[in-house]
């Protein structure tokens, strides 16, 4: 596996651009699309390693699963004619070496050269799929990277029949019936634990695919699985340091409107970040600590670093007017919730003609509304967004996919689904306001806030609301440094 590293990001001093693209961070990993694992898997082959051992590598990762997660108990493996069931059959030979009682179940017989290699192997009987007996333990191998239709009935059945019937469920790459690179259920069954051979794949990240898959863990098998697209890392952020001052530590501009106690929320976070945040256009109320000013006395202000408008803005002339004089500012700017739907209406030509940085935060219908004509998986559909707009996309959900216009994209692990209250979105925006104000990439800024504002979600818990978000983002920066 291909790792790079990020330097840490401090929260004293905004740094101008780094030059070429930010590295990230050891502990994010690398996702491939089909296209791009197969273009991997070619490289190795080319390089000299056999088809045959790169299979002997994902099947005796597949026995040293069942051996460790299944408690050495029965085992049906499910094989596929293709390669991934070609992992099946090592792994049943292996397994059946160690003294393991396994079993083997297939569709037909391999079409693959290197499977048809591996079934010779397997000296046990194998039963037809739809005649198969359950087992404590299921291995699916029928289907792994590259699925695009639906399983046929007569596969579903007798998987989800074995499925419902065994104690714990491993699937081999991916669970059979995702679509890798969209998410998309096409007959799956759920597993407790999903190997991914040599990267991660969309799939296990992108929902609703990503919830059937467990817990995911790759299998390297001497394959180097680069990409553009990544897992999101846990935020690398560093202390003040001690000759930090307020403006230093970052100026953040928050816009009010209609609804006050929406940009409050933002405020609320941005302050535990950034060391001056300032409210405009709302009425004074809030922690003493926030300072309201007019929109006229900062819209020139060198100091500040990020501006952030949407959060309870309204969609009125007024509305509109504060959002056009965010956009004629030289700030980096933040855009959530009423500015998002307001720029729907106006077009993005005013915010793409800008060259300082911007984030859009939009969820699944905001981003609709803004780029209506976009096809394509979640991480496509966000960088498309990123490459028209100019501007990092923060696309919202459970599976959150940050994409920067370079082409960059980040795709979040499962977000506490206590986080759909309302609300959290404006803390989200306060928390990327904050971070952009100090970061030097904007991409790299909004990663960090998609993870600091999980990981205030997870230290909420259950029953969480908006409310009580801002006050636990101390607890997640300590984990950050």
């Amino acid at each position: 596996m291909i790792s790079e590293g990020r330097h840490r990001t401090p929260l004293q001093i905004p740094r101008s651009p780094l030059k070429g693209i930010p590295m990230r961070t050891p502990s994010s990993q690398s996702i491939l699309t089909a296209v791009e694992m197969r273009a991997a898997e070619d490289l190795v082959i080319a390089g000299g390693t056999s088809v045959t051992a790169l299979m002997e590598r994902a099947g005796a990762a597949v026995a040293d699963a069942v051996w460790r997660f299944g408690g050495e108990r029965p085992t049906l493996i499910l094989c596929g004619p293709g390669n991934n069931g070609g992992d099946g059959y090592v792994a049943a030979r292996l397994l059946q070496a160690r003294g393991l009682d396994v079993r083997v179940a297939a569709i037909r017989e391999p079409k693959a050269p290197a499977a048809i290699e591996a079934r010779r192997g397997w000296t046990g009987p194998v039963e037809a799929l739809e005649e198969a007996k359950a087992a404590p333990v299921l291995v699916d191998a029928l289907f792994g990277t590259g699925l695009c239709r639906p399983l046929e009935p007569a596969i579903a059945g007798p998987l989800a029949r074995l499925a419902q019937d065994a104690k714990f469920r491993i699937a081999v790459d991916l669970p059979s019936g995702v679509g890798t690179d969209d998410g998309a259920v096409m007959g799956a069954v759920a597993a407790d634990v999903t190997l991914a051979l040599g990267a991660l794949k969309p799939a296990h990240l992108l929902q609703p695919a990503a919830v059937l898959c467990g817990a995911v863990r790759v299998a390297d098998i001497g394959i180097a699985a680069d990409s553009r697209c990544w897992s999101l890392a846990k935020a690398q952020l560093s202390a003040p340091l001690p000759n930090a001052h307020k403006y230093s530590r970052g100026m953040v501009v928050i816009v009010g409107g209609a609804m006050a106690g929406a940009s409050l929320l933002s405020a609320k976070a941005a302050m535990r970040i950034a060391g001056y945040v300032a409210l405009v256009g709302a009425k004074r109320t809030g922690p003493d600590a926030l300072v309201h000013r007019r929109f006229e006395d900062v819209a020139e202000d060198s100091r500040v670093g990020a501006l952030l408008i949407g959060p309870g803005l309204g969609r009125g002339e007024k509305a509109k007017a504060a959002l056009n004089l965010a956009l004629e500012t030289d700030h980096p700017l933040v855009l959530d919730a009423d500015a998002l739907n307001l720029l729907a209406e106006t077009g993005l030509d005013a915010l793409a003609a800008r060259t300082r940085p911007a984030i859009l935060t939009p969820h699944e219908g905001e981003f609709q509304r803004l780029f209506d004509d976009f096809a394509g998986s979640k991480i496509e559909r966000a960088r498309a967004a990123a490459a028209l707009s100019k501007a990092v996309i923060i696309l919202k959900g459970a599976d959150s996919v940050i994409a920067a216009p370079d082409g960059r994209a980040v795709i979040g692990p499962l977000a506490p689904g206590w986080l759909a209250s309302a609300g959290t979105g404006d803390v989200l925006a306060g928390i990327a306001a904050a971070l952009l104000a100090v970061v030097a990439d904007p991409f790299w800024a909004a990663c960090d806030a998609v993870w600091l504002h999980s990981e205030v979600a997870r230290l909420a818990g259950p029953g969480l609301i908006a409310d009580d978000l801002p006050g636990l983002l101390p607890a997640a920066l300590e984990l950050s440094l």
